[in-house]
């Protein structure tokens, strides 16, 4: 029995290797997965493009010490191959998606179910080893099962769904409503499809790139518009009357941030589900006199199954933001390359158990 395997590694900006890496055993309260179909999320780009950014260098991640080179990867599916001692909720075969985040029991968060607030934040795939390789250890809390009639490939979308459930949820949108998605990025894609099924009828995505717009439309938004046009608030005031109720900044831009919340009706929300780059500045007098909400979110919380349900049942059809699947031996070229240089690529998945 072999005990190595081919995996993703990350050694540093724009230095991501495929190579042979030794392959995990769990420890008590741990799961070993057997990885079918792994994406690539913005945050992976990120590190390839201007890494590290929430992998720990400088010193070890303090829940698990892990330090260095990763493989990266954290929006994954796939079937229990083993489990440590004293996993009891899930078994060898059982079919799996992972949540990726870590959770520091000492912190007050957990107590109060914020466990996503916990500190110091960490993630599978950055903070420890990840699922762009054929075999993965997680945290037991960390697995769901999957119904057997949800495909891997849907599967692998559970993680970056629950991002835009989350959004939608926190921004407190009720049916009937209004929403701007800035950003027609792969979870821009997924807010617009959890606003819909949350019931929004006017769904207005803004984006620089026209392909992808075009795919906004084609998954059910019904007003587009180029981000470079100087009008998008007076166009939006025109579709909607007073403005949005809920604006979903998913470019986390300046640009997007001030257009954004100038399209928002007087007392609508404002939701960032974006990693910001930079700072923006933000005129606090206008969102006074307003009564304007804005909301920061990170993650999920307590939302997988419903997530799973939502996808399982249709109502978030994920599967039309694949644009790719492609080899491990691949990810750079196919995978990372590709999604830094072509924007009419959304969601590019990885099928782990080709060769």
């Amino acid at each position: 029995m072999a005990n190595t395997m081919k995996a993703a590694r990350w050694y540093a900006a724009k230095d991501i290797r495929v190579e042979s890496t030794e392959i995990p055993e769990p420890k008590a309260g741990q799961v070993k997965i057997a990885v079918h179909f792994a994406g690539i999320c913005g945050s992976d780009l990120h590190e390839y493009v201007h890494g590290p950014q929430l992998i720990p260098v400088d010193q070890p991640y303090p829940l698990n010490g892990h330090q260095g080179i990763t493989t990266l990867g954290h929006e994954f599916s796939g079937v229990v191959e083993a489990v440590g001692e004293g996993v009891q909720h899930v078994k060898a075969g059982d079919r799996v998606v992972v949540e990726p985040i870590f959770k520091n029991f000492d912190s007050p968060f957990i107590a109060n179910g914020a466990y996503n607030l916990s500190e110091p934040l960490g993630f599978i795939g950055l903070s420890s080893n990840g699922g762009f390789a054929p075999f993965v250890v997680v945290e037991d809390y960390m697995v769901h099962k999957i119904p057997d009639s949800m495909s891997f490939e849907k599967g692998a979308l559970v993680e970056p769904a629950a991002v835009a459930v989350y959004a939608v949820l926190q921004s407190g949108l009720k049916i009937g409503e209004s929403v701007l998605v800035s950003g027609a990025g792969p979870i821009g894609l997924l807010c617009v499809q959890a606003a819909l099924a949350a019931g929004a009828t006017t769904v207005i995505v803004t984006d620089i790139a026209d392909k992808r717009l075009e795919k906004a439309k084609a998954i059910g938004a019904t007003h587009t518009i180029n981000a470079k046009d100087e009008r998008i608030p007076q166009k939006i005031k025109s579709i909607t009357g007073l403005g949005v109720n809920v604006f979903l900044d998913c470019a986390g831009v300046q640009a997007s941030y001030s257009t954004g919340i100038n399209s928002l009706k007087n007392g609508g929300t404002a939701v960032l589900v974006a990693l910001f780059g930079k700072p923006v500045t933000t005129n606090a007098l206008d969102q006074v006199l307003r009564e304007i909400t804005i909301k920061g979110i990170i993650a999920y919380r307590n939302i997988f199954p419903q997530v799973i349900a939502l996808i399982d049942s249709g109502r978030m059809p994920v599967e039309k933001l694949v644009t790719r699947k492609i080899r491990l031996e691949n990810i750079v070229s196919e995978g990372f390359e590709a999604l830094v240089n072509d924007p009419t690529e959304v969601k590019i998945l990885i099928d782990i158990q080709k060769n």
